[in-house]
């Protein structure tokens, strides 16, 4: 029987007024003592950096495929809370989320995403969120607890598929992306919720100082800064300067890009140019309001993504656009093996603002950054991270350094895309075998036309050396009668072409007791001309034993801690590679491909054991300027001669030299 019941069935009043008091304070206690015994939030115990996703909401939207669940699309809504309880400044915060469920996402407050990728974008092998337009996390110390300045709220919008109700589109993983810090497995928090608590790792050791306002310059293969010189209240002058790092990257016709995130807009530049002068944007939009007395016709871009690119040489000392240091060289970037002096670009552009930041000391980035070039690596960039203001020479040429008001810098690495083709790719032959194994098939990607009359999976044909110096729409004939000649299968549908505008002829040319040589030839098929071209190749057991380049400027260099890679550019007057073009008779000739080539010579005194023959010989990856080719899988076999070494050596060298003196 329940105390309550025993209240009521008592007649005494007194005992009753008495057991009512006693109940209420019994339950009042019980209360009390529940309240007590419940768990701190999980934040609470955290002496870290507290990370949490919570799934919020989602709906099943168009359209319906009922007949394919996996692919129905839903919208979904999540928070993800990054809250700063540990001793020190977290500065420029970044965040992953494992997405697993093909998520494309929409929109995101209070962050950016951390590959330089502008919204809508697709999330769902996981990605990097870095803060934005705050990007550090004060301590409750520094702050006397003020949450608003030690946590981030981020509030995601965007689609997942496959995932219904009542089951939920949970992230496998969620962590602190920045350097030195420990995160364990994220706890789920029943359905909807999953939570970590990071800290420092005490064995990593930064260059990082707590103490310091600004985060120290990182390390990349490309870097960007972003100084501004200049700040009044309506606009701001800004140096942007490119710099490369790394010694197999290059642009040729770079173009920058980035996204605008307070509707700023570009009035005038100096050492660059829009590829695109339009200012409608301004003229119909807010901008065009607010500065009603601006002449826009002056404006050079207004949009909101705009895209830079580098004038022509004839422009550097034009006082109008040119006279920036490093600027105009339409586009190139050398790698600072190749010229220090080439490896910089430059340009300054004035940026007006917008209300409310029309204010002198209120500058901000933009964001979102991106570059490429031509056949060139791809490049991934960063968010832009205040450092320390940089220093110019003053232009009164006094021994002193005049200071940015503020500066930014934003880190771009090569790499390499999952599902992205080569532009490059390399045929093999050898002395001692008379066929060339070509470029595989679709090397650098198929046809596009849906009738097409070849294979794009059938492996590349064997063929004759005379074959690989001319088009590959001419070779039919060659590569018939070849695999004829030889009594090699012969391909119906033949395969397809490479479709590659830079290939290379990596060439076994000799192999002795006390050493060995190799040819390498370079064949432009495209339209386009490079100047300044350079190669690489790695050997991993054979360049250790390099001696000389015969045609070629060549030296050994060390990537990733390896003394593995042979660097080549061409020596005056051979460092430009032509482009493709007619044959002496256009009615009849096939049309020519510019070509470069030398002889490259090696010792085997320093690689005691190597087996030039059997693969030693043969490049494991090759580069042309900076983008990475595709190999054969296969060398060529030893197992028969069809024509003496001495005569199959100098085929190639004497069809190039036929072609050249066309």
């Amino acid at each position: 029987m329940s105390c309550f019941s025993l209240i009521f069935k008592s007649q005494n009043p007194m005992a009753f007024h008495i057991s009512l008091f006693v109940f209420l304070l019994l339950s009042l206690t019980h209360v009390v003592i529940s309240q007590n015994d419940a768990p701190p939030p999980a934040s609470d115990v955290c002496n870290g950096v507290f990370l949490s996703y919570a799934y919020t909401t989602g709906v099943k939207i168009a359209p319906d495929l009922k007949s394919d669940p996996a692919k129905q699309p839903y919208r979904f809504e999540s928070t993800i809370t990054l809250l700063n309880n540990g001793l020190d400044e977290l500065k420029a915060w970044r965040v992953f989320v494992g997405f697993r469920h093909r998520e494309y996402l929409v929109s995101a407050s209070n962050a950016v995403l951390a590959d330089g990728t502008s919204l809508p974008a697709g999330v769902g092998n996981g990605t990097i969120f870095a803060g934005y337009p705050a990007t550090d996390l004060k301590t409750a110390i520094e702050t006397a607890g003020d949450v608003t300045q030690m946590q981030v709220q981020i509030k995601l919008l965007g689609t997942q598929f496959g995932v219904a109700s009542p089951n939920v589109p949970m992230p496998s993983n969620i962590t602190l992306a920045n350097d030195g810090f420990l995160c364990p497995k994220p706890t789920a928090q029943g359905k909807n919720e999953m939570h970590v608590c990071c800290t420092k790792d005490e064995n990593v050791k930064t260059n990082i100082t707590v103490d310091e306002e600004f985060l120290p310059r990182q390390n990349g293969d490309l870097t960007i800064l972003y100084d501004v010189t200049k700040t009044y209240d309506s606009s701001y002058w800004a140096d942007v300067t490119i710099t490369n790092h790394n010694p197999l990257g290059r642009l040729d016709n770079w173009k920058l890009s980035w996204d605008w995130m307070r509707d700023e807009f570009i009035y005038t530049m100096k050492g660059a140019y829009p590829s695109v002068v339009d200012s409608s944007d301004c003229i119909f939009g807010d901008q065009g309001k607010y500065y009603k007395e601006l002449d826009f016709s002056n404006v050079l871009n207004c949009e909101k993504r705009p895209t830079i690119i580098d004038l022509p040489p004839t422009k550097a000392n034009d006082t109008d656009v040119g006279k920036v240091p490093f600027c105009c060289r339409n586009g190139t970037i050398l790698p600072p093996l190749m010229d220090p002096s080439k490896s910089t670009a430059r340009f300054q552009i004035q940026v007006f603002k917008m209300p409310p930041d029309l204010n002198r000391s209120e500058l901000t980035p933009p964001q979102n950054w991106r570059i490429n070039g031509t056949l060139n690596p791809e490049y991934k960039c960063g968010p832009p991270v205040r450092v320390s203001p940089s220093q110019f020479p003053d232009v009164t040429g006094l021994p002193v350094n005049t200071t940015a008001v503020a500066s930014w810098q934003v880190v771009c690495n090569i790499t390499q895309v999952k599902g992205t083709t080569p532009k490059c790719c390399v045929s093999f032959s050898a002395y001692y075998n008379d066929s060339v194994i070509p470029c595989k098939t679709c090397a650098c990607g198929c046809p596009r036309n849906t009738d097409q009359t070849c294979s794009t999976t059938k492996p590349a044909m064997l063929l004759p050396p005379e074959a690989i110096l001319v088009p590959f729409a001419n070779r039919s004939k060659l590569a018939r009668a070849w695999a004829d000649l030889k009594h090699l299968p012969l391909a119906d549908p033949m395969p397809c072409g490479d479709n590659c505008g830079v290939t290379i002829n990596w060439h076994l040319y000799t192999d002795y007791s006390r050493g060995w040589s190799a040819r390498i030839t370079l064949f432009n098929w495209d339209e386009t001309n490079f100047p300044d071209w350079f190669a690489a190749v790695q050997l991993d057991k054979a360049t250790v034993g390099f001696e000389k380049t015969y045609s070629f400027n060549g030296s050994t260099v060390s990537l990733e801690g390896k003394n593995n890679t042979i660097f080549m550019q061409g020596l005056q007057g051979l460092n430009y590679l032509v482009a493709e073009a007619d044959g002496a008779n256009p009615q009849k000739d096939p049309r020519v491909p510019g070509k470069v080539q030398s002889v490259l010579s090696f010792t085997k005194k320093s690689t005691p054991g190597i087996n030039v023959v059997s693969g030693d010989g043969f490049p494991s990856k090759v580069f042309f300027n900076g983008e990475e080719c595709s190999l054969p899988s296969v060398y060529p076999t030893s197992g028969y001669r069809k024509i003496s070494a001495s005569a199959l050596s100098v085929v190639l060298a004497v069809l190039v030299f036929m072609f050249v003196q066309q």
